[in-house]
């Protein structure tokens, strides 16, 4: 297996991944945020065999607003992290975050943060099997303004 960042902001390889882990996004908003992550600088991994089969995808951005549960700020986040169902469980997750790690330690970073819905408790178990730790649980409200409620 090999790690390597895409070859473009349009790399076929880096969108296949992406409309798997975020199948609601059109094509042309996938292109547009590869666009904007690629001018960022973001840390882009593309797992794949050593045939050239795509295995996963993270995705990760130097956050600089306040992350729960770090300690500082600028922060490197993994924003997203995605394995085919095929390639689970064989080391592909660890590998994706731990060349994001490198890319975090190069930008002087001593955390790593990420974040995963309540309900997603298969997520909750990748994270604690790749060294993350539960630093708190939110719930986020919203009221219409304008509303007697």
């Amino acid at each position: 297996m090999r790690v390597e960042p895409p070859s473009s902001d349009d790399d076929s390889r880096w969108l296949t991944l992406r409309l798997r882990l975020w199948p609601q996004a059109s094509v042309a908003e996938h292109l547009a945020d590869m666009r904007a992550s690629a001018a960022r600088g973001d840390c882009i991994c593309i797992a794949m065999s050593a045939a050239g089969v795509l295995l996963g995808l993270a995705e990760a951005s130097m956050r600089t607003d306040y992350v729960n549960g770090t300690s500082g700020s600028p922060v490197p986040f993994l924003e997203g992290l995605y394995v085919e169902p095929d390639a689970r469980r064989s080391g592909v997750a660890r590998a994706l975050v731990a060349a994001v790690g490198d890319w975090a330690m190069e930008h002087q970073a001593v955390e790593l943060a990420s974040d995963a819905l309540l309900d997603n408790t298969v997520s909750h178990a990748v994270h604690r099997a790749l060294g993350f730790v539960e630093t708190e649980r939110v719930v986020y409200f919203c009221k219409r303004l304008g509303s007697r409620r």
